[in-house]
């Protein structure tokens, strides 16, 4: 083969990689606005009384990740299935935004964490590395550190609704969390430095909460109406 003959089946090589980065920003691009959809959805419950609609919203919800689970049948058949990590910096934020919106999601129901496995299902992929489209450990933990954000911030509006025992709920849980993440190893910088604010989401709970307690608003309501 000659020099020119190898040059042109390496420019063919390019020519494909570069059509299949293509197909995957398209997609990528669908999945991104249905992630936004689904966050203006959840975030309602920040407003007003957004936790009376929580299984209104909910159910919209879960109606907008069927539409995720197609989008992502579709992505996953635009590059071969042993290459995910060579395309994987595509959709990884958009997939870390959709854990973070599964999990906020399943809070809102149980006020649980939901599981990898759980969030897998819920999107329509795979766990195990080896069966090709699967949702990475680390993707799963920066989701899951996106929901302490946005727990601390509604553990301040539910104060302001007047709901004053689900603030010590949510401190409650996030503290759990954070001890579950301090039995992890981090040696990834960005989701170290991503970890590094759940200190800051604790902090912000706990003020929260010392606040209810100087004005006397975190007695557990069963308690007060045995007390009477």
């Amino acid at each position: 083969m000659s020099v020119t003959e190898m040059f042109v089946a390496l420019q063919g090589g390019l020519s494909g990689d570069q059509d299949s980065r293509e197909e995957i920003r398209k997609v990528v691009q669908t999945l991104e606005q249905t992630a936004r959809e689904i966050l203006t959805l959840l975030q309602g419950v920040h407003q007003g009384s957004g936790f009376k609609d929580i299984p209104e919203k909910s159910l919209k919800a879960r109606e907008h990740f069927s539409t995720v689970t197609s989008q992502l049948a579709s992505l996953k058949i635009k590059f071969p299935a042993d290459q995910y990590y060579r395309f994987h910096e595509h959709w990884r934020f958009v997939l870390q935004r959709l854990v973070f919106l599964a999990a906020f999601l399943v809070y809102l129901e149980s006020e649980t964490l939901v599981t990898r496995e759980t969030i897998a299902q819920i999107l329509g992929i795979e766990v195990e590395r080896e069966k090709g489209f699967h949702l990475d450990i680390e993707d799963y933990l920066s989701g899951v550190l996106s929901l302490a954000s946005e727990l601390s911030r509604l553990a301040v509006n539910s104060v302001t609704a007047g709901d004053y025992s689900r603030p010590l709920r949510i401190s409650t849980f996030i503290n759990e969390l954070d001890s579950g993440f301090r039995l992890l190893n981090l040696k990834n910088d960005s989701l170290r430095k991503r970890y590094d604010g759940l200190k800051y989401d604790v902090k912000k709970i706990e003020e929260v909460v010392y606040d209810l307690s100087i004005r006397g608003l975190n007695k557990d309501p069963c308690a007060t109406s045995v007390e009477k």
